[in-house]
């Protein structure tokens, strides 16, 4: 049930504005503003411009219907009559035309198409090099597949024996002289078997000069460009390992079978025990493997 609060025989809606109403109505409670704010959960600075009717300062519409309606049930007032009074000073918010605003497209300036434009052509740029960058790197790590899996290729070298000069079969005599016996000429000697024997050894010292006792043998290298070399021998030991420049001669020694790898082959003159190797038939991306045995 609510009440009407007169403070004078003129009080009343119509005399007075809608926050005049509110100001008396709370005075004759002996309510602050501080303790409306408090129990309308608003700032007293909201219920201060509406009991001064600045509703310019106060949220439009719904809110400020609202707001007048709550304090005028707190102070037992008919709510409805001060309500209807401050419609027409609080206009509703026009929502078709916000949906409209909303609906409206954003205008897009021509600079802000060049900018689009440039912005597109740069990120076509930076894919394009990107991509290069990419096929290169899998070019490189496709060659270097090829280079890591090529088989080693047997050279077995045979030390070729040298051209030996025949050994006599007979020994040469004078002819006989004229009235001398035939019994007096010396008796021809029948060939000797033990001469190719004796030849034999001599042989295979002259063959192969490099095989000492200890079965090492030599590898020369010279280095027309610059080039890097591993050499193992038979026990797996690496001899040499390392880049070397143009112009350079390298040379090791050990047991075989030798895994040997050459790079930039072209351009590197190998020899085995002094005889020279022909890299060409083992040369795969610049790169020759083959065995030494």
């Amino acid at each position: 049930m609510t009440e009407q609060i007169d403070a004078g025989p003129d009080a009343g809606v119509g005399a007075d504005g809608v926050g005049a109403v509110l100001a008396r109505a709370r005075a004759a409670r002996g309510l602050t503003i501080g303790d409306v704010a408090l129990q309308l959960k608003f700032a007293p600075r909201q219920i201060e411009a509406l009991e001064q009717e600045r509703f310019e300062q106060l949220p439009p519409g719904t809110f400020s219907r609202g707001m007048v309606r709550a304090y005028a049930r707190l102070l037992k007032l008919d709510a409805e009559p001060l309500v209807q009074q401050v419609a027409g000073r609080v206009a509703a918010p026009d929502n078709a035309q916000a949906v409209v605003a909303a609906r409206r497209p954003i205008p897009i300036t021509d600079s802000a198409r060049r900018s689009n434009r440039v912005y597109a052509g740069l990120s076509l740029a930076v894919l394009g090099v990107i991509g290069i960058v990419l096929f290169q790197w899998q070019s490189e790590r496709t060659d270097a597949a090829r280079m890591n899996f090529v088989a080693a290729a047997q050279v077995p070298l045979s030390p070729s024996p040298l051209p030996l000069s025949a050994p006599a079969t007979a020994t040469e005599t004078a002819p006989p002289q004229a009235g001398q016996p035939l019994a007096s000429l010396t008796p021809i000697a029948p060939p000797s078997t033990a001469a190719p024997a004796e030849a034999a050894p001599t042989q295979a010292a002259v063959s192969a000069p490099r095989r000492a006792a200890d079965g090492k043998r030599r590898i020369r290298l010279k280095f027309e460009r610059e080039s890097w070399v591993e050499i193992k021998d038979g026990g797996g030991k690496t001899l040499i390992s390392q880049l070397n420049p143009a112009g350079t001669e390298q040379a090791v020694e050990g047991r075989p079978p030798f895994e040997v790898i050459v790079g930039n082959a072209q351009h590197v003159r190998l020899s085995y025990d002094e005889r020279p190797v022909d890299l060409a038939p083992h040369v795969k991306v610049e790169v020759a493997r083959f065995t030494l045995e």
